[in-house]
């Protein structure tokens, strides 16, 4: 901190706390090859030491080991905020955080991450970390706003009978701020927020049937004229016979939702949050994004029939999104 620079009396008890060790976090599961497979699967890994015990690289290990960048997803918490394993620490390691925010600094954007790592993971391990609050910097003025920048690391261990062994660490920084433009009350003098309109999809020739068909009602897939398989999103080439001749057909709408994420934010008007969007398998056999409607979080499942129904917003747009089946 220069010479220039005299600090706010609020912030001395906030960077008492720098160099504080924060209590255990720990895994509620041993690791394990069900979710490496399940990560494996969703990234795209392929790297045989991970999924195949009888490979060379595997072997080479000592046995199935995890992706090193799977080093955070162990200790997470899962779909519910805060919902750590019995023995896990009940401190707040934002706690310098809370406290900034009580003094005028309510917005916070990352800055970056990084991981390093000891050793492989191995199955079975059950692993924990624990949070040191390392370094507040000087106050800064940013286009952001003005602030502090604000690093913890998370020490990852492995719990073992002759003394528990370091396997990573991960560095997270962030800038804690009051932004420099901050939003203005609404009120008789100043204008009403601007009411909002649905971003329109981008249009191709390769898209362009897509859509064209939503406005008139049918959910049209692509189809390989060589091959006859379905293929969504729309290319110019069949990935399986590379055939660039291709047709449409009309999809009933039925279909199950084969997966789905819970939008919470940002809240970007003018979607509704949470904000439900379903992975939906047609009936056809082929797959596409959308958004599931006349549903809460809580009734989404895995399986759910569902059907498609054609939107038309600001007037102008047309979407198709699916409604779950009753009974």
């Amino acid at each position: 901190m220069s010479q220039a620079q005299v600090e706010h009396e609020w912030m001395l008890p906030i960077r008492a706390l720098v160099g504080k060790e924060y209590g255990r976090i720990y895994a509620w599961d041993a690791v394990n090859a069900p979710m490496i497979r399940h990560w494996c699967e969703m990234m795209g890994v392929t790297n045989p030491a991970y999924t195949d015990p009888t490979s060379a690289q595997a072997i080479e290990r000592g046995g199935l080991i995890a992706p090193a960048t799977m080093l955070q997803v162990w200790c997470m918490e899962g779909l519910k905020i805060n919902n750590y394993p019995p023995g896990s620490t009940k401190e707040n390691p934002y706690e310098a955080l809370s406290m900034m925010e009580a003094h005028g600094l309510p917005s916070v954007v990352a800055v970056n991450s990084e991981l390093t790592f000891e050793r492989d993971v191995h199955l079975d391990e059950r692993l924990y970390y624990s949070t040191r609050l390392d370094n507040i910097g000087p106050e800064k003025t940013t286009g952001l706003g003005t602030g502090y920048f604000v690093t913890l690391v998370m020490s990852f261990f492995s719990q073992k009978p002759q003394g528990d062994e370091k396997i990573g660490e991960l560095l997270f920084r962030v800038f804690k701020f009051k932004p420099a433009n901050p939003v203005k009350a609404v009120t008789a003098e100043t204008p009403a927020i601007p009411k909002y309109k649905r971003p329109a999809p981008g249009m191709s020739d390769d898209t362009r049937f897509f859509w064209e068909g939503a406005r008139a009602g049918k959910l049209l897939i692509q189809r390989c004229k060589a091959c006859q398989i379905l293929r969504h999103p729309p290319g110019p080439i069949c990935s399986e016979c590379h055939s660039f001749e291709w047709d449409t057909v009309t999809a009933s709408g039925l279909g199950t939702v084969y997966s789905f994420v819970v939008a919470h934010y940002p809240e970007v008007p003018p979607f509704e949050h949470p904000n439900p969007i379903g992975l939906i398998e047609l009936d056809e056999g082929t797959r596409l994004v959308a958004q599931l409607i006349g549903v809460t979080r809580e009734e989404v499942k895995i399986g759910q029939r569902v059907k498609v129904e054609f939107n038309t917003f600001d007037d102008d747009l047309v979407l198709p999104q699916f409604r779950p089946l009753k009974g």
